[in-house]
């Protein structure tokens, strides 16, 4: 008899109008039983406070990559070994240039490249960067290395440009999720 274990989820959260329906996406993969901690970038904090997560989670939220560990392991090693996938949603352009350039600069990117665990990104972005050919590359770059991506929503943009590079909504992250959860699981 096999033992199950509760899937651990990182969330990268990034400096996107979006990052409010990532509110609603740690909800729901409580609701699925799964253990989440979140890792928000500086910019994020401008857009939803890490209350929001920490209440959402029932977990602390990590912002400072220099900030006191728990443990003696550093922060981002940490949430990197524990991870069963790592998703980063809303995920900027800016973002995704760092995980496609392994840049370690902060406590999401510095777990990001520090974690073995699948990666799911959720692009939210002005569709003229969306579209830019060093995006499209970064895509790329992360898509050979095994990166899944949720496809972008096309409609009206927070920057009032109409056009694809809206965030998916929660529902449709939870089923990229479940489906790589399901491949580890088969493995």
């Amino acid at each position: 008899m096999s033992q199950k274990t509760t899937p651990e989820i990182v969330l990268g959260v990034t400096g996107s109008i979006a990052a409010y329906k990532a509110a609603e996406l740690v909800r729901l993969m409580i609701k699925a039983g799964w253990g989440v901690s979140v890792i928000m970038t500086q910019d994020a904090t401008r857009f939803v406070a890490p209350l929001t997560f920490r209440t959402l989670s029932q977990r602390p939220v990590s912002v400072d990559m220099f900030a006191d560990p728990e443990a003696w392991v550093p922060g981002h090693i940490s949430l990197a070994d524990h991870a069963t996938v790592l998703v980063v949603a809303p995920c900027t352009a800016n973002v995704i240039a760092k995980l496609a350039q392994g840049l370690a600069d902060d406590m999401l990117s510095a777990t990001a490249l520090a974690s073995s665990a699948p990666l799911i990104v959720a692009p939210a972005m002005n569709s003229h960067m969306w579209a830019h050919p060093a995006t499209r590359a970064n895509v790329q770059t992360l898509k050979q290395r095994g990166a899944s991506f949720v496809d972008v929503g096309t409609g009206d943009l927070a920057c009032g440009y109409e056009g694809q590079g809206r965030m998916a909504e929660p529902i449709q992250i939870m089923d990229v999720i479940g489906q790589v959860l399901k491949g580890k699981q088969q493995r």
